[in-house]
Order: C-alpha cells, then sequence, then structure tokens
C-alpha cells in the first residue's frame, strides 16, 4: 500500500507555532502542486452580475473552488486550536495573512 504525499506531509509538518516557518513552505508545496496556490496570490475575480460573460462566471468559480480547497488544505494542516480559531475566516488569504502577522517574526 503506498501513502498518499499530501497525507504524509499532513501527518508531519502540522501547524503547532513553533514550526511556522517549515509549515509555511510545506503547505505551499502541497498548494502548488494542486494548483490552488493562485487564490493566495490573485484576488478574486468582481461578483457575478446578471450580464457576466461565461468566462467571467468560470473565473469567478473557478477562484471560490481554488479558495475553498485552499482553505481546507490550511486548516487541515493544523493543529486542532489553530483550526478552531480559523475555520470561519472567510478566505485563505486572510488565514494566511493572519498567520504571517502571528508567526512571520520565527526564521530558521
Amino acid at each position: 500500500m503506498s501513502l498518499n504525499p499530501v497525507s504524509v506531509i499532513l501527518n508531519k509538518y502540522q501547524l503547532v507555532g513553533e514550526n511556522y516557518v517549515d509549515w509555511k513552505r510545506n503547505i505551499n508545496i502541497v498548494l502548488t502542486a494542486k494548483k490552488y496556490k493562485y487564490v493566495l496570490d490573485k484576488i478574486c475575480p468582481e461578483a457575478l452580475k446578471d450580464d457576466s460573460t461565461e468566462s467571467q462566471k468560470a473565473a469567478y468559480e473557478k477562484w471560490h473552488h481554488s479558495d475553498e480547497m485552499t482553505h481546507c488544505y490550511i486548516l487541515a494542516f493544523m493543529s486542532n486550536v489553530l483550526q478552531q480559531k480559523y475555520q470561519n475566516m472567510q478566505t485563505a488569504f486572510g488565514i494566511m495573512e493572519s498567520l504571517q502577522e502571528m508567526f512571520g517574526h520565527q526564521s530558521r
């Protein structure tokens, strides 16, 4: 039986606070591999309107799906205490920004 690489990383690198630098590197690797990392760098497309084109609708839906998946990966890579704190935050970017403020001062 082969292990899923994401599961291995999840089990080994949960964010507990003092491991923020390593955790961030690993979450970025997973999000890049899953093609979701762009939601941390790219602004959400404008809200849909009645006259939105199909491509605007598709971009909006894709971004929101990717943000939801990113949100889930980030939470899955955290300790239970941090999960409870961030589970209701609206965007993955918001979580990462808050974590950066809280733990970003750490260095290797």
